[in-house]
């Protein structure tokens, strides 16, 4: 039998790796509903692409947090104004500005075309794609290659990135200071790139793009802007893997990112 205690532990990091800072235990409160069936193998496990994505797609919800673009400096000799992808993923190898550089093995600027009209964004490298240089490559990976295929985007048509490029320790959160240093990069990769719709994943990605402390769960269902550009917030595909309940709502704001981007097609 499972020990209360260890699950309730469990539930507890999971809620605090999605960027909650309280939980509120209610007494009286209702029997969960019974989790959902099982689907066939054969269909993804985000949704299925049998009866397609648009079946019982939730409705665009209501604007959010609104960043505008940030006063610009003439006189500032930044080198990541107006540099190219390939450019930029250069200077991200060979930063040294915060101590994750100490320990990669490999930075991962980041992957896909210029002309993306999709940028998925989420907290760092693992261990996988510190090997690799590249990104979303493990079991993560895997499963946000199958959250795509099942919205009819392919990977290869979007930019996938992570708020940092090298890996923390122990795949620990990165801390405010890395955080900083690396930001400006992704920054200049979504200037240059200009996408239609950005999809935040996990509470990392969504605090730091969009400057808030709100928890993951209070972000989600609203559509935020970016500089101009609409972002969704949804969780990351390392936590479906902790805890499959979250693929549901996964699902559901990953079509309503699909939606935007066939509204500003």
């Amino acid at each position: 039998m499972n020990d209360p205690r260890a699950l309730f532990d469990t539930y507890l990091r999971q809620r605090r790796e999605l960027g909650e800072r309280f939980v509120v235990l209610e007494r009286n409160r209702e029997r969960p509903a019974p989790a959902e069936p099982e689907r066939p193998r054969s269909a993804p496990a985000t949704g299925g692409r049998r009866a397609g994505w648009r079946k019982d797609a939730p409705p665009v919800p209501p604007p959010g947090i609104a960043v505008p673009l940030p006063a610009e400096d003439l006189f500032t000799a930044d080198p990541l104004r107006g540099a190219d992808l390939e450019t930029i993923a250069a200077l991200v190898r060979a930063c040294r500005k915060c101590q994750l550089c100490q320990g990669r093995a490999n930075a991962v600027p980041g992957e896909g075309p210029a002309e993306a009209k999709l940028v998925v964004v989420g907290e760092g490298p693992g261990a996988r794609e510190d090997e690799t240089g590249r990104p979303f490559v493990g079991r993560a990976g895997e499963l946000l290659t199958e959250i795509l295929a099942a919205i009819e985007v392919p990977r290869e048509r979007v930019f996938i990135c992570n708020i940092v490029k090298c890996r923390p320790p122990g795949n620990r959160r990165p801390q405010q200071d890395e955080i900083d240093a690396c930001a400006p990069y992704l920054y200049a990769q979504l200037a240059r790139i200009r996408p239609t719709v950005i999809l935040a994943m996990g509470g990392t990605a969504a605090e730091t793009l969009l400057s808030t402390k709100q928890s993951l769960a209070s972000l989600r269902n609203r559509v935020h802007s970016f500089r101009g550009t609409p972002l969704v917030v949804t969780y990351h595909p390392a936590a479906l893997l902790r805890n499959p309940h979250w693929k549901k709502p996964t699902w559901d704001d990953v079509r309503i990112a699909r939606q935007l981007l066939d509204a500003r097609a």
